[in-house]
């Protein structure tokens, strides 16, 4: 048995927000989430716009959740679309965040996504009582002051503090996991992609040497999983144990990032080859903006192409390096270039993706005899990248977005790619 006496054991809470863009829109329209049957829909001009969120009347009586797409929504008058507003669901989440300021210093909150966080109790007993029913305080507040229904899970560490929310809390509101409920609670979890840090593939991994559950995880041979699954197989491991010594409240620097990347699903199939570079040029501005402003440079460039499903779908995903770092937007657009005419097999395109990885620091430049603007290049770049942050993002742009290919403008009009 695994000696607990040696790992942290915190008093770590993770707050969710039930269902949280409908909510936020209920309160917008003095709805109730609870018994109002809503969607949020990306977009309602186009039939096939996924579901952002749906509260659990529409779950429960229409049978429509996340991810399900717009036609696919019954024709009924009870029912409440709307679209995303970004802007106001970033504004409540602050909101959530300033309310958990009054409990906890700012190094004790980790947010996790726009509707989750962490937060560290650990030692604040003296100010506020017991932990469990300080969480309890914090969720009845939010959802008094802000009308947002929560769910809590707690826990010794961030991951069972994750799984007591997830396998649990999610039904009952709240629960509180230990180490001694890990044989009882985590150990008969299966499938293990229910497990929080495993997904599809590693679960097939893992059943194809006969382990179909966190407790058939928690009693493999450590050795044999470091074998397979390396580094990744030891935190398997321990997490089968629930053990878990991630650092709440550690900064989230840009700068740690292992790649910066940019995906666009596109509004209508783009046909020429003309046409889908002119996004693609506007989307390498953009990942070589924040490469830029973190002071990185990566070797290695990533196209991926998702075909229009009127061609059948499909599509590719490459990538290429180069002989020398770069956060110059020309240099990744004529690589991206070179990548899509070698792979694109000329069908519709719909989705782009662009990314550069293995970076490094922009410490130092390599002169060269063969790139005399380089050093021009790089302060011109640093140039725009002032103006747009202090103008705006269409401050200043490339002609191609005045183009009706051009995609930058509208979506500047976006948070997060929704309205």
């Amino acid at each position: 048995m695994m000696d607990y006496s040696k790992f942290p054991n915190r008093q770590i809470a993770c707050i969710d927000m039930m269902s949280f863009y409908a909510s936020c829109m209920a309160t917008l329209h003095n709805l109730d989430v609870q018994t109002v049957p809503i969607a949020v829909v990306g977009s309602f001009k186009q039939s096939g716009s996924v579901v952002l969120a749906a509260s659990p009347p529409m779950k429960k009586r229409f049978r429509i959740k996340t991810g399900n797409r717009l036609f696919e929504i019954p024709s009924h008058p009870e029912i409440r679309l709307f679209e995303p507003k970004m802007a106001h669901f970033l504004d409540m989440s602050m909101a959530i965040t300033r309310i958990l300021h009054k409990y906890v210093p700012a190094e004790a909150i980790h947010v996790y996504s726009v509707d989750e966080c962490f937060i560290d109790l650990t030692g604040t007993e003296k100010l506020w009582g017991d932990p469990e029913q300080t969480v309890k305080d914090i969720q009845a507040e939010i959802l008094e002051t802000l009308i947002l229904p929560s769910t809590a899970g707690m826990g010794p560490n961030m991951l069972m503090a994750k799984l007591a929310l997830d396998l649990e809390a999610k039904k009952t509101g709240f629960a509180k996991w230990t180490y001694e409920d890990v044989p009882t609670k985590l150990w008969p979890i299966s499938p293990l992609s229910e497990m929080w840090g495993i997904g599809s593939r590693t679960e097939k991994s893992l059943n194809d040497i006969s382990i179909f559950s966190v407790g058939d995880l928690a009693h493999a041979d450590l050795k044999r999983l470091e074998k397979k699954f390396g580094v990744m197989g030891n935190q398997y491991y321990h997490h089968a144990w629930g053990i878990d010594l991630s650092e709440l409240g550690a900064p989230l620097l840009e700068g740690q990032a292992k790649s910066y990347g940019k995906g666009q699903t596109l509004y209508r199939d783009y046909v020429t080859r003309e046409s889908v570079l002119v996004v693609i040029l506007e989307m390498c501005e953009d990942v070589s903006r924040r490469a830029r402003e973190a002071r990185r440079e990566g070797r290695t460039v990533h196209l991926g192409i998702g075909y229009s499903k009127h061609s059948f779908g499909g599509g590719f995903s490459r990538s290429l390096s180069i002989e020398e770092a770069t956060n110059d937007t020309m240099k990744i657009y004529r690589t991206c270039m070179a990548l899509f005419d070698k792979f694109h097999d000329g069908r519709p395109v719909r989705k782009i993706t662009i990314s550069i990885t293995n970076l490094e620091d922009e410490t130092s430049m390599q002169l060269s005899f063969f790139d005399e603007h380089k050093v021009r290049n790089r302060k011109l770049g640093m140039v725009m990248d002032d103006i747009r942050n202090k103008y705006g993002s269409t401050a200043i742009l490339r002609a191609v977005s005045l183009t009706e290919d051009g995609t930058a403008i509208g979506r500047s009009k976006l948070v997060g790619g929704h309205k």
